[in-house]
């Protein structure tokens, strides 16, 4: 029974890996592949030079980040501190002494 289950799992998962890795370019031959390598780089460029775009428009800076009651819920302390185990002062926000 349960080698049954397990080699049934297997085959799903093989299946599902292999449906993954084939999705963009499965029937997809000669000029049209370059067609479409050639659309997904115009596009990264696109969007890599709007990005530029917004962060020049603010100085460089992110704007303050608000804070929400349901952010940062602690219903038990962690046993190193207030923050989490992988807190980075520039990126995350501090969580209130209560």
């Amino acid at each position: 029974m349960f080698s049954r289950v397990a080699a049934s799992s297997v085959r799903i998962a093989a299946r599902g890996t292999r449906s993954a890795a084939t999705f963009t370019t499965e029937g997809v031959k000669g000029n049209d592949f370059k067609a479409l390598r050639d659309a997904t780089k115009a596009h990264a460029g696109e969007t890599s030079d709007l990005w530029r775009k917004i962060r020049e428009a603010n100085g460089g800076e992110l704007p303050e980040r608000p804070v929400y009651p349901y952010m940062n819920i602690r219903n038990k302390p962690f046993p190193w501190g207030q923050q989490s185990l992988f807190f980075n002062p520039e990126v995350n926000i501090t969580v209130g002494e209560e």
